[in-house]
């Protein structure tokens, strides 16, 4: 279930071209924001209200460094996904694969958790990651999240951070989480949510919605589309609230030139939630 208009597939290019910058940063070793780096694009996040300090101390030891590195989601779903033992988790947009190896650990050596990515520098980079850290229980897959490669409820537990936000048309990424989604199946997904109309320079920006803010939907829509996708139990839990310098400042993920009304209107309007929804047992 896909919507390829050509106005999506640039967009999409647009997203990967910054995910493979990012991943071959840490691929090449090239350090963190140096001069090709963009705005708020340091590794694992620093610099950026949106990304920094989004792991304990207790997880960053437990993944590769490179996965760290890597990471430029908006929450740790794994931490707020209460997976269990023998569980199998797919992690939507998986990057350097940071969620991944984590939802791996705690569903143990009987569960199992897939990543899917669509850029080849990133999968290459979670690969490498999956190698060093002697990880088996884990495997990771080329594919949108749109159309994901794999067969109707397979997952007991989908997550996702801050990567839903990026897709164009959201309905076939909802409804994609929804057959793969065995019954009784979670969704627990980070992502930045939209709390009231946004200016059309940030609207309008292709650097904000590779920023992850751009394309992020009003939390109310966010829950009528989880609803007609078929998922019950729908919550949305905020967890960071963005002032207009964390989103659209010079340290931000996209500096934006915003006049005061501009500045005022997006001023709270962005936020990082927790969003939770179940697919009805059987």
């Amino acid at each position: 279930m896909t919507t390829d208009t050509t106005a999506n597939m640039e967009l999409r290019e647009q997203v990967r071209a910054r995910y493979r910058e990012s991943a071959l940063r840490v691929l090449n070793d090239t350090g963190c924001c140096g001069s090709s780096a963009g705005a708020g694009e340091c590794c694992g996040g620093n610099g950026s209200a949106i990304t920094s300090d989004l792991y304990d101390a207790v997880d960053a030891q437990t993944v590769p460094s490179e996965a760290l590195l890597a990471s430029l989601g908006c929450g740790n779903p794994t931490a707020l996904a209460q997976l269990h033992s023998g569980e199998t988790v797919l992690d939507l947009g998986s990057g350097g694969g940071i969620d991944v190896f984590l939802s791996a650990k705690r569903v143990g050596p009987t569960g199992f958790a897939y990543g899917l990515d669509m850029t080849d520098e990133m999968l290459a980079l979670a690969e490498a990651n999956r190698q060093k850290a002697g990880v088996t229980n884990v495997q990771f897959l080329k594919g949108y999240i749109e159309a994901i490669p794999l067969p109707d409820n397979t997952a007991d537990v989908l997550i996702s951070n801050c990567v839903i936000n990026l897709a164009a048309d959201k309905r076939p990424v909802l409804h994609e989480a929804f057959r793969v989604l065995k019954p009784g199946g979670r969704f627990a997904v980070s992502d930045v949510v939209r709390r009231g109309e946004a200016p059309d320079t940030i609207l309008r920006s292709l650097e904000a919605w590779t920023g992850c803010i751009a394309g992020a939907l009003h939390e109310e829509v966010y829950r009528t589309l989880l609803a007609e996708a078929g998922f019950t139990d729908i919550a949305i839990e905020i967890t960071r609230s963005y002032a207009t310098a964390d989103v659209t400042g010079e340290s931000a993920c996209c500096a934006l030139p915003l006049g005061e009304i501009e500045q005022a209107q997006a001023d709270g309007l962005f936020a990082s939630a927790f969003i939770r929804a179940t697919k009805p047992a059987l």
